[in-house]
């Protein structure tokens, strides 16, 4: 739906058809919510706009699609935001939230959405559009219905009469309740029936806009790191430390700990939390991240002083205060990141959320503890816990196999058991995260039959024929239905033939099934997971859209495995891929979507062989050193009408984007080396310190002088450099072949290149390289294209320049600032470069230049991505994304502004977008050499 008229009409119709409706956002709900047969109402793509904004009143109208983070992002200029913080917030939507119930980190001062929600328009199940609120309609909104929203109050009032007694003796007195509708807050002076479709699930209405109250951004936050042994004894500190009244109180647990250390994203920010201020380097049992906030800077300081005192007296035995708010950011994103760290375990049983949401009175959490913990392990298993240690609403995940019936029988029997614990204890069965699926069957017994059956009568007020997302809160499936699981018990996924190794995750099926469907591929902010998705915003284009495509393919759930691997359908989810290996490092779980598209084009090759264009493409490194004979002729392409015209229309390229020059002249190295490699490679170099540089075809043909620029950085830091070469055509890593699915060919290319650098490895003699995604092919797909010790060997020796000036280089290299109007650099990272994690390493070498301030573009991936760009049916969108961040970054910088971008995809798409030059790091660096 593109409009609130749109929702009205598609309620009309799915009536009329008897079709159930299903509204959702970014469908990342833990319960099932967003699962359904019927009609699925996305309301991410187009119904996500602002509509009314008061900044005095600080209140804001919202479409249900909008997520949370990029309403954050407009707020933030008028100092306001909208607090309640889920984990999910890059991708959460306010609808989902809001139909939800969603709470967050810092519910402790901010509470649930009920408590944030000030109106609610929606399309009631006839296609009335009403408004619910304080008032019919304070900002005078067009409805049609205001006589039966009118009416739905008074009946609704009614029920709540009836059952106001029963209300207060079977709810749970705990911060965190939102099982069923919320009829007790119709008791209160205040409550209005958006109070009730808040948190219903989209089970009684669909929403259309949304009506939020905004509160002042704090001045100042600050964040304690509290290490305890174990989980028990972080529990057991937790009511002392909610007395000093911080914002938010989270608990980590070991086994998360350590699973985030296997994970490239996390792997510094764990180092850094276990780290600091600790002569014990091992994971803590548990840790719990204590955050005050407020506008007066002392008072935040004097607790955060506080708070290390609290919790060593209560058996912490470690605390400090992370004062970096880059590393609080990023212990946050460590937390938020939690599900999906736990599920990125390779095994088959992974932690499974059902009885994640029981929240239990703060005094008897180390209860809860011992008793869960001697249930889950009489079922034979172990789990995770962490989560919101400030309002006892603990996440605790029980790993498990649904696709076995013993585990399957275990999840009844574990649900049954824990939620019998939290009744004992005074607690709630349902938290946070809703009923859906997995909870509404358990409303009945942890809240007895009168209240059930008073929830239907709610139902059945608003939505008689049941239309409205079915079998949530009220007349519900059974949570161990396997017909509803994910796995269903038909489910055999076919084990295709792979032309990688997929051992790692047990096969191609394993490491598709990664994918848990957590989302963070549909973020939209400036980052570089997913390129494709923020352009077009379209869920096929997303790592999880691929990634179930590939596993409804593999399961026969689209027919025929072999002929859906041909699909129209595949084809098109899997073509905007762009190769960017975001996924591979921003994916919590580790979807490395590049590799699988790899995979995909392979099989496709195989059976319709390869495009003209493609072929050409992918066998630049065999016809470069002859066309590089005739670079005048071959540069007529971007000037030559006719010529051009030919050659366009032949390999199917964009005309309107001019190709790379070729140069005048191509890299050669010197003619003693050249000499000495054809003897012996590994003795050729001189003595002393030495390196050896793989010049990749990029820069070898089209820009040479990066590697003489690099040679003479190298050589000023006391490096004899030798050039990886063999006799006749130089060698190359196969990534091109790779981009077009051509495993063998990419095969033969990197047997070559094995040949020649093993001997360096082998001596450990370090091989740079200068073209991102060409050095790292050594250290990711050569290690699953010819898998064994030599690419092992070779992958440690691998160096990108930038990581081994920052790294091995800067104490022996002076620079001065050459141009004196240059007193800023700005960074644009080649996407491979933040999937390794070494994009930080241009920065820390452009530091040594005096006077020069170097920064990070806040951009994700550039959109060219080799031959993507190029392409005639893939210019536009590659221009598109190249928008999203990029250009405008660059076009807002002053002329004088020094820009630097290591990939040569990336500096030519930054050159046809803004029309300025971009300069490899070690140009700049040749550059400001000192004499």
């Amino acid at each position: 739906p593109r409009s609130a008229q749109d929702v009205v009409r598609s309620v009309e119709l799915a009536a009329e058809a008897g079709v159930p409706i299903t509204a959702r956002g970014a469908g990342t709900s833990m319960s099932g919510q967003s699962i359904g047969s019927g009609l699925v109402l996305d309301t991410s793509l187009g119904l996500n706009g602002i509509r009314e904004f008061d900044p005095e009143a600080r209140r804001v109208v919202v479409e249900p699609g909008i997520v949370l983070d990029e309403l954050n992002r407009y707020l933030a200029p008028h100092g306001l935001f909208f607090p309640i913080d889920v984990a999910t917030s890059s991708r959460a939507t306010i609808g989902g939230m809001a139909g939800n119930n969603s709470a967050g980190a810092r519910s402790i001062r901010y509470g649930h959405m009920v408590e944030q929600v000030l109106g609610i328009e929606a399309v009631l199940p006839d296609g009335s559009l009403a408004w619910f609120g304080p008032t019919p309609d304070p900002r005078n909104r067009t409805t049609t219905a205001p006589a039966a929203a009118t009416a739905l109050h008074t009946a609704l009032q009614a029920i709540y009469a009836r059952e106001s007694e029963e209300l207060v003796r079977r709810l749970p007195d705990v911060p965190r309740h939102v099982a069923g509708y919320a009829l007790q807050r119709l008791g209160r002076p205040d409550g209005t029936l958006a109070d009730l479709l808040v948190g219903s699930e989209g089970t009684l209405a669909i929403f259309t806009a949304v009506e939020l109250r905004l509160h002042p951004v704090p001045a100042t936050r600050g964040l304690a790191v509290c290490r305890f042994p174990d989980i028990r004894a972080a529990l057991a500190a937790v009511p002392a430390i909610v007395e000093l009244e911080p914002t938010a109180v989270e608990l980590v647990d070991r086994t998360l700990l350590e699973l985030a250390s296997e994970i490239p994203a996390f792997r510094s920010t764990l180092g850094r939390i276990v780290g600091d201020e600790r002569e014990d380097p091992r994971v803590p049992g548990g840790i719990l991240l204590v955050e005050f906030a407020g506008e007066d800077p002392e008072a935040v300081g004097g607790r955060l002083a506080a708070i290390l005192d609290v919790a060593r007296g209560e058996g912490a035995d470690g605390a400090y205060v992370a004062r970096d708010p880059g590393l609080q950011a990023e212990i946050w994103e460590l937390r938020k990141a939690g599900l999906n760290i736990a599920t990125s375990m390779r095994e088959p049983r992974k932690p499974i959320a059902f009885i994640e949401d029981c929240t239990i009175p703060l005094d008897r959490l180390p209860e809860w503890y011992d008793r869960l913990s001697s249930v889950i392990a009489t079922h034979e298993t172990t789990a995770i816990w962490y989560a919101h240690a400030s309002v006892g609403c603990l996440h605790v995940r029980p790993a498990l196999d649904l696709r076995e019936p013993l585990d399957i029988r275990r999840l009844r029997a574990l649900a049954t058991e824990a939620f019998a614990i939290a009744r004992e204890l005074g607690g709630s069965h349902s938290g946070e995260h809703g009923d859906g699926i997995v909870r509404s069957e358990f409303i009945e017994p942890m809240l007895g039959s009168r209240l059930a059956a008073a929830f239907e009568d709610v139902k059945t007020c608003f939505d008689p024929t049941g239309l409205l997302n079915p079998g949530k809160i009220v007349r519900p499936p059974r949570m161990d239905d396997r017909g509803l699981f994910r796995y269903s018990p038909d489910y055999q996924p076919s084990e295709p033939e792979t032309a990688l190794d997929w051992s790692e995750w047990g096969g191609l099926v394993g490491a598709v099934e990664m994918c848990n469907n957590n989302g963070a591929c549909r973020q939209a902010a400036p980052g570089v997971m997913c390129p494709s998705y923020r352009a077009t915003r379209e869920e096929q284009h997303s790592t999880r859209g691929r990634a179930n495509a590939l596993r409804l393919v593999m399961a026969g759930q689209l027919g025929d495995p072999e002929r859906a691997w041909e699909s129209d359908e595949l084809h098109d989810a899997m073509d905007l891929c762009i190769g960017c290996k975001a996924c591979r490092r921003e994916c919590p779980t580790g979807v490395d979507m590049a590799r699988m598209k790899i995979e995909y084009l392979y099989r496709q090759n195989a059976t319709h062989g390869l495009a003209r264009r493609d072929r050409a493409l992918a066998s630049l490194p065999r016809l470069a050193r002859w066309i590089s004979r005739v670079p005048t002729f071959a540069n007529m392409r971007n000037h030559a009408g006719p010529f051009a015209a030919l050659i366009d229309g032949t390999l199917e390229l964009a005309s309107d984007r001019p190709l790379p020059r070729w140069a005048p002249r191509p890299f050669a190295p010197p003619r003693k080396q050249r000499e000495a490699a054809a003897h012996d490679p590994a003795t050729a170099a001189r003595k002393g310190r030495r390196v050896v540089v793989f010049v990749d075809t990029f820069t070898r043909y089209f820009e040479p002088e990066n590697a003489y620029a690099a040679a003479r950085v190298l050589q000023a830091a006391g490096y004899s450099v030798q050039y990886a070469e063999r006799p006749g055509r130089p060698v190359c890593c196969g990534r091109t072949y790779l981009n077009a699915g051509l495993v063998e060919e990419a095969r033969a290319e990197m047997d070559r290149l094995v040949q020649v650098l093993l001997p360096f490895a082998d001596r450990g003699i370090p091989i740079i390289g200068l073209e991102p995604s060409c050095l790292l092919t050594l250290r990711d797909e050569l290690l699953a294209v010819r898998p064994g010790d030599a690419a092992d060997r070779i992958a440690v020796h691998g160096w990108l320049f930038s990581e081994f000036i920052a790294e091995e280089c800067l104490d022996r290299l002076t620079f001065e600032n050459q141009d004196e109007r240059t007193s800023q650099a700005l960074v644009h990272g080649h996407c491979h470069e933040k999937a390794f994690g070494a994009a930080e390493s241009t920065l820390q070498a452009l530091g040594a230049v005096p006077g020069l301030e170097a920064a990070a573009i806040p951009a994700g991936c550039c959109g060219m991505a080799g031959s993507f760009g190029y392409e005639a049916e893939h210019a536009e969108l590659s221009r598109t994304i190249g928008e999203l961040d990029l250009a405008p970054a660059i076009r807002e910088a002053a002329e004088t502004t020094c820009l630097i971008a290591n990939g040569t995809s990336c500096r030519h798409q930054i050159r046809d977008l803004t029309g300025r030059d971009a300069v490899h790091l070690a140009v700049a660096l040749d550059r400001a050499l000192a004499e």
